[in-house]
């Protein structure tokens, strides 16, 4: 348990799943919850433990939920907890015996937290679905590619991780400060469609009131302006740029040894005006070629640490050994593994190293102990293989 961190006297159950539930449940520990997840069954003998970052820092119970027994068993450990997590399609929970009216009878404060794809009620509440569906149906997946070709899948950042797991977390946060508030727990149903949908909120605005196409790539932050993409170095890297604004995009040329007057820039308005936008193939262009003339490592000893809004296209093996993330800490080794460091950042509360993950059922014994399981309670269950 952890015994440090802003949410050191909160105490988690996680229901055990995948995706946006684990991801929200590293997060409440990286911050000092006490986080106790529930798989459905035990590691076998000799399996070794989880690598994922997700699952660091809690303890792990392996019970059957399907047996009548463990959902009691369920049912003791809510009662000691402020916030229950689960991750499964709507009515499965209330199948199982563990919905939100049931465990809030048992735990008036609880905060019930729900994750899904498409939420607890609509058309598609029922379907099966993966976080591509959900950004698509959002949107968002829409509008990110290249102009003219299909949509790209940009990992499961957009869906599972910021629209689902982030989300879910700022729910329970408030969920939680209004239970300590009121006395009274509720259900938060976070949906990734719906967060996918908040994730748009800038580029909505955009529509209505700026320059906007409903087309992959065609968009300023999409790759459609050629101040704001990436490009080939001389040694087939890629380098990123962002110089939106004017004073950086003079830095940006500057750097790059083009003149703007050559270009057709001089004494143009901001560049994002259509007369800008004109030319946008020409400077493209002009741009790559630069590119071209130099490694990325050169370019980096060029350009990074200026106001070019300049930085390399890293892979996840050389994002490590960067000089600044080095510096902050971003990425750290828990037990040999690469992962990230617990954020945010606190200037008064500090935050715990983070564990490596538990083998499933691990922890059964000390939790259920802990909850008020006898000795005699605790063999009878794993005889009649509750506890698995």
């Amino acid at each position: 348990m952890s015994a440090v961190g802003p949410l050191r006297d909160v105490k988690v159950l996680e229901l055990g799943g995948i995706g946006p539930g684990p991801f929200c449940g590293m997060l409440l520990a990286d911050l000092g919850a006490e986080v106790v997840r529930i798989e459905r069954e035990s590691a076998k003998a000799g399996e070794p433990r989880s690598k994922d970052p997700q699952l660091r820092s809690r303890r792990s119970v392996a019970i059957d939920l399907k047996k009548p027994e463990s959902v009691e068993i369920a049912l003791r450990l809510i009662e000691r907890m402020d916030v229950l997590i689960e991750g499964f399609r709507p009515g499965v929970a209330e199948r199982l015996g563990l919905g939100p009216a049931v465990c809030l009878k048992r735990n008036p404060r609880l905060v019930y937290a729900r994750v899904t794809g498409w939420g607890q009620d609509g058309p598609l509440a029922q379907a099966a679905g993966h976080d591509i569906n959900y950004i698509a149906l959002s949107g968002a997946l829409h509008l990110i590619g290249v102009p003219g070709g299909k949509p790209v899948p940009p990992l499961n950042l957009i869906g599972d991780l910021a629209g689902g797991g982030m989300l879910l977390a700022v729910g329970i946060l408030s969920a939680l400060h209004a239970a300590r508030d009121c006395g009274r727990g509720q259900v938060v149903d976070t949906a990734m469609v719906d967060g996918a949908a908040a994730l748009l909120a800038m580029h909505l605005g955009w529509r209505a009131e700026w320059y906007f196409k409903d087309a992959p790539g065609e968009n300023l932050l999409a790759g459609a302006a050629p101040y704001y993409d990436t490009y080939r170095t001389k040694d087939d890297k890629h380098v990123a740029i962002g110089a939106l604004e004017p004073e950086f995009f003079a830095v940006l040329l500057q750097k790059l040894g083009l003149d703007p007057e050559r270009l057709g820039l001089a004494g143009l308005p901001a560049l994002d005006d259509a007369t800008v936008r004109q030319r946008w193939p020409e400077l493209r262009a002009a741009i790559a070629e630069a590119f071209q003339a130099r490694t990325r490592a050169e370019w980096c000893a060029l350009m990074e640490g200026s106001d070019a809004c300049f930085a390399p296209v890293l892979s996840v093996e050389e994002a490590p050994r960067h000089p600044h993330n080095m510096e902050r800490r971003t990425f750290i080794e828990v037990d040999g593994v690469l992962q990230n460091t617990p954020v945010p950042r606190f200037s008064h509360t500090t935050l715990d190293f983070p564990r490596p993950p538990r083998r499933a059922g691990e922890d059964s014994h000390a939790v259920l102990l802990e909850a008020g399981f006898s000795e005699e309670d605790i063999q009878r269950l794993r005889e009649t293989a509750v506890l698995t």
